[in-house]
């Protein structure tokens, strides 16, 4: 008599390490194998575009930070350029390179948190994420001297940023700039062909070109799958056209091709930085743009290439001092839609490296 299994319902999260916040997955299992699962969010809901309705264009700034709190310039910088394409204000030519240089500084920041909590998750990997924590927190350092903050940044304005940055930012960048392409060295050395990564990675989780092309995924996730397709080529915004550099993709789409570009594109980063800090001009840091702004009655989408895909606000104008609505467009959320997909059929021991390879923020999905 053959033996049969009963599937039975695993609960992961919504507080565990492995989901990365407050976040679960309803695994429906046959022993050790999924087959089925059900993303739960909602833990982390805080009604952010609801917010932005009662509170000034600028006031709704520091809210942004809150989003992805991995990668809060990057949030500043759609939301602004959201708000100037409402308004028509120009952006002086400083403060959209110090914009830029802020973004591509908190992209290599965001993929040393993604690249070693992946590793983690596969398992016997912690001294990577202490090494890439190592590097990050020079990155860190560099955001305080220009905002004070460590995490939430609230920097970039309606119009340019903050303030200009220190004396002292500049030298300390130069360090960073000259000693980081030896460190990702290093991290090639300790993983690129490490046992326990390739047996925990490849292969693992395919995401095809066409479901991922299907799905809207973007970013990492998006051209590890093959997909060439970065917003800043594609559709460049603030002075993103006059940079060189390429666009890392992978071939097969699997969990070790998502770890890999996000290590490519970490070097593209840093040409990028290379050639900003070059070409950064003097003068203003900010417009003159008045403390509550009024845009004329209408509506504004802008996109940019934020470390996890696509990142967009979507705002209506009444001519008030407040968005009338605000929508944003989370990658997180967009690339967690594949993750069915992905996770079917493997172990749960897969699952979790499967979901990890994705690189979540809980506050970015449930906004």
């Amino acid at each position: 008599m053959a033996l049969k299994t009963e599937p039975f319902v695993l609960n992961i999260g919504p507080v565990h390490p492995s989901t990365h916040g407050v976040f679960r997955m309803r695994a429906t299992m046959d022993g050790e194998v999924v087959l089925d699962i059900e993303p739960v969010f909602g833990y982390l809901h805080r009604g952010i575009e609801k917010l932005a309705e009662q509170r000034t264009y600028g006031g709704f700034i520091p809210l942004t930070d809150r989003l992805d709190y991995i990668a809060s310039m990057s949030n500043n910088f759609a939301y602004v350029t959201a708000v100037e394409k409402l308004a028509g204000i120009k952006v002086p030519e400083r403060a959209e390179y110090l914009r830029v240089i802020m973004a591509e500084l908190q992209r290599i920041a965001a993929f040393l948190i993604a690249v070693g909590a992946f590793l983690n998750d596969c398992g016997a990997f912690f001294t990577p994420f202490i090494y890439m924590f190592r590097e990050r927190e020079k990155i860190v350092d560099l955001f305080e001297m220009v905002s004070g903050q460590r995490l939430t940044y609230n920097y970039m304005r309606v119009g340019g940023v903050s303030q200009d940055i220190p004396d002292e930012f500049l030298p300390a960048l130069r360090k960073f700039l000259d000693k980081m392409p030896g460190y990702i060295d290093e991290y090639d050395r300790l993983l690129m062909q490490n046992e326990i990564l390739l047996a925990r990675s490849k292969g693992i989780g395919i995401l095809t070109r066409e479901k991922a092309i299907n799905c809207s995924i973007s970013g990492p996730v998006l051209r590890a799958s093959g997909v060439e397709w970065d917003i800043r080529k594609a559709d460049p915004y603030s002075i993103y056209d006059r940079f060189e550099f390429d666009i890392p993709t992978g071939t097969v789409g699997d969990c070790y091709d998502r770890y890999r570009v996000r290590i490519a594109e970490m070097r593209q980063s840093l040409r990028i930085l290379e050639q900003a800090v070059a070409q950064l001009p003097s003068g203003p840091i900010r417009s003159d743009v008045p403390h509550l702004v009024r845009p004329p009655v209408g509506e504004a989408y802008t996109h940019i290439e934020a470390p996890k895909g696509e990142l967009g606000f979507y705002l209506v104008s009444d001519n008030s001092i407040a968005p009338y609505r605000c929508h944003i467009r989370p990658p997180s959320l967009i690339n967690l839609t594949a993750l069915r997909e992905m996770v079917r059929g493997w172990k749960i021991a897969d699952a979790i490296v499967i979901f990890g390879s994705i690189d979540i923020t809980v506050g970015e999905i449930d906004r």
